[in-house]
């Protein structure tokens, strides 16, 4: 049965420890904070209250990405969801798009890791614009004058590698599907054809695009319940990582049996998809109310995994 761990603490810290330990994790999957995007917290620790500047931001999130290197075996995958969020005058002095993207990549890359891939993920224009109430997607601005809109901002999932070579290969048993082709069984060649395009779509409200290649399924709905973990001091929330996202990084590159390491775990999404998937999870998180909203999550997972196994064994 797998297990998971997830801690009270602020990230740095811990990965700082665990390296001392020689704890290394096979996978890590995060999306980090949007730097003053989104409050998480009112805790100084916190990323997210960086009220000063994106650069002091980047500063603090420097000491992340060296802390991380050492906790990844090498040849092995870190997975990074970011969005490059929208700049204001209010806020920020000026109308435009933060490159956080670019920043993320410049940042892996000083620590040492290899920006490896990419995949853009495809969001609804029109469901973005009621979400985020964003006047540059409205019909009245496009109308009242166009020079002011702007495309719907796509999500990416940024790839890193800490060297190349691992000791051990990402694989699973074979099997020859329809057309007598040899096949993996937990991806099959037909997943890999459809999650090796470039850009994922989201199938949102039934909503279709007609391009085989690419992944219609990631939906911004299908994520775990945030609200019991949210307090009244928050000013925001960007909802959790979505589950089938998670899910594609898990079982593209981990192995059974292996461990996922999130250290922004929050209310512990890849932690419940990495258990479902017969991995072990191992995760931070900040703040203590979603910490325990995360390991109720996890325990959920197990539960109903043993669940499933206990109506396999009754049959």
């Amino acid at each position: 049965m797998s297990s998971f761990n997830i801690y009270n603490q602020d990230c740095i810290l811990y990965m700082h420890e665990a390296a001392k330990k020689g704890v290394q994790y096979d996978l890590s999957i995060f999306s980090p904070p949007f730097s003053s995007l989104y409050t998480y917290s009112n805790l100084k620790a916190d990323m997210g209250n960086s009220r000063e500047s994106d650069d002091e931001f980047i500063m603090h999130f420097k000491f992340f990405t060296d802390a991380l290197y050492p906790l990844i075996k090498d040849g092995r995958n870190v997975c990074v969801h970011v969005q490059n969020p929208s700049r204001s005058i209010a806020n920020h002095g000026y109308v435009g798009i933060w490159d956080m993207r670019g920043e993320m990549i410049r940042l892996f890359e000083s620590s040492g890791f290899k920006y490896y891939g990419e995949v853009t993920i495809w969001k609804n224009p029109q469901a973005q614009s009621i979400r985020t109430k964003t006047q540059c997607l409205t019909f009245t601005q496009f109308i009242k004058d166009s020079l002011k809109s702007r495309p719907a901002l796509a999500d990416y999932l940024l790839i890193f590698k800490k060297g190349y070579d691992s000791s051990i290969p990402c694989t699973d048993e074979t099997r020859r599907n329809d057309h007598g082709a040899i096949e993996r069984i937990d991806v099959s060649n037909q997943d890999w054809i459809e999650w090796a395009s470039p850009i994922w779509l989201t199938n949102e409200d039934g909503f279709y695009l007609p391009y085989q290649t690419c992944w219609f399924d990631i939906k911004e709905t299908n994520t775990l319940n945030y609200r019991m973990a949210r307090q009244e001091e928050d000013e925001r929330h960007l909802c959790p990582l979505q589950l089938d996202l998670i899910e594609r990084c898990v079982r593209l590159w981990s192995n059974k049996g292996e461990t996922v390491y999130s250290p922004f775990a929050g209310i512990g999404s890849e932690g419940y998809v990495s258990l479902s998937l017969d991995r072990n999870f191992e995760g931070t998180e900040l703040k203590p109310e979603y910490c325990e909203c995360g390991i109720m999550n996890c325990n959920n997972a197990l539960k109903i995994k043993r669940d499933k196994e206990s109506q396999i064994t009754l049959f």
